[in-house]
């Protein structure tokens, strides 16, 4: 028996309707935020992310990368944010008044050891706003962020949040690490040690308790900051706080990926473990340009959908169910189940959801099924119904029923939805 391949799963009916409330909030904020929607393939010229993160990080290692028939080096898409960005180029959005504010839905595909709310397919909500380095924009992103995960009904969560520099200061730091570092070299996992030569920034990123305790004595970046990046990350607490957002600074607090510049954050629910983020982002002034473009600064964030579900399934937040069939048809014999075909269809072209009773079930099964499906009424068409041009109409809630001419059956639905 053939099954879904490790590390993804399949969205069954049951599942959905917690992903159209998710969709559907997200929407909804993002047009009050004034975010339009984009829309990228679900898989780009690998030269992308190779240019987004350096050779040997982490998502460069996980990705899944192929050639199609021309030779043509390829990759799915890893996360959101580049393939943004290459938009954001190749249709000249940066002729439009700036900054250009977009979401988006996306799967994603990285090769890592699947565990609770992380898959090796993965879906995404994020938000970019490209084109101005204004710390209030920085403010505005994170607050859009903490306003979608507080909307869907999540409780008691945290921002953590810090400065990781730009390309003036950053280096200073990056060699205090490593001499740092160097001193706990045999007791760093072996990823660690990869790290230390490739990426040291990730060190302040290990999940090991192993490395815990080494990370809790390292240097802090926000005191190797150069003043514009004091200044900017000055600015962005002061936005936060007009808007009434606490956020806790954590100066080891460090992304992913390895464009981000200047503000970082993230949004946990309070006493979960450490890799339970339901969203993060920053700004990353320097991709755009990395990517062929002109200097351009950035902000945006994304959050892991599954995560979210997981989270809401926890807190036990209500999910409105999926819309339900208004009516279900039932028929007996070979005329009333014609009949009960051109009524499902009429009602269906006046807007009304409906479902057709199949098969050979007898009036009692479908009953049942009319039941289990939710539907508010049954319609039921016998031998007598059909002769008279009329069909039972029941209330599944009370067990009313009535006799209706079919020509009504409409008009009475829509009254009664």
């Amino acid at each position: 028996m053939f099954k879904a391949p490790r590390g993804t799963a399949d969205i069954l009916p049951g599942e959905k309707a917690y992903w159209g409330y998710i969709e559907e909030k997200a929407s909804q904020l993002c047009q009050l935020y004034g975010y339009q929607p984009i829309s990228t393939p679900i898989f780009e010229d690998y030269q992308l992310f190779a240019h987004a993160a350096p050779e040997g990080t982490d998502i460069i290692k996980e990705m899944y990368v192929f050639e199609d028939r021309s030779g043509q080096k390829l990759t799915l898409t890893a996360e959101g944010t580049a393939p943004i960005c290459r938009a954001y180029l190749e249709h000249g959005l940066f002729n439009l008044p700036q900054p250009v504010r977009l979401y988006y839905f996306t799967p994603a595909f990285r090769y890592e050891r699947p565990q609770a709310g992380r898959y090796r397919q993965h879906h995404q909500f994020g938000c970019e706003a490209i084109g101005d380095a204004d710390p209030a924009l920085d403010a505005e992103v994170l607050q859009l962020l903490h306003h979608f995960l507080s909307s869907l009904g999540l409780s008691r969560l945290t921002i953590e949040l810090n400065s990781t520099g730009c390309r003036e200061c950053r280096p200073g730091y990056v060699e205090a690490l490593k001499k740092y570092y160097r001193g706990y070299k045999d007791k760093l996992c072996p990823d660690c040690q990869g790290r230390l030569v490739r990426n040291p920034l990730r060190l302040l990123d290990c999940k090991e308790a192993s490395c815990q305790g080494i990370i809790a004595g390292a240097p802090k970046i926000t005191d190797y900051l150069c003043s514009e990046c004091q200044e900017h990350f000055q600015g962005v607490r002061q936005y936060l706080a007009a808007l009434g957002i606490t956020c806790q600074l954590n100066p080891r607090l460090v992304r992913g990926l390895d464009y981000y510049t200047r503000t970082v954050f993230e949004v946990k629910p309070e006493g979960e473990g450490a890799q339970v983020a339901l969203g993060g982002g920053g700004r990353y002034d320097n991709l755009i340009e990395d990517l062929g473009g002109k200097p351009t600064p950035a902000v945006g964030f994304a959050t892991g959908i599954e995560r979210i579900i997981l989270n809401l399934k926890s807190q036990n937040v209500p999910i409105p169910p999926l819309p339900a069939p208004t009516a279900y048809v039932a028929s007996q014999g070979k005329e009333a189940r014609l009949e009960a075909a051109r009524l499902v269809s009429t009602l269906r072209h006046q807007g009304i959801a409906v479902i057709l009773a199949s098969g050979e079930r007898s009036l009692k099964g479908q009953l049942r099924q009319a039941n289990s499906a939710g539907a508010r009424y049954a319609i039921i068409i016998g031998e007598e119904e059909v002769k008279s041009k009329t069909a039972v109409l029941r209330d599944m809630a009370g067990g009313e029923q009535k006799t209706v001419p079919l020509g009504k059956i409409a008009q009475r639905l829509k009254k009664n939805p």
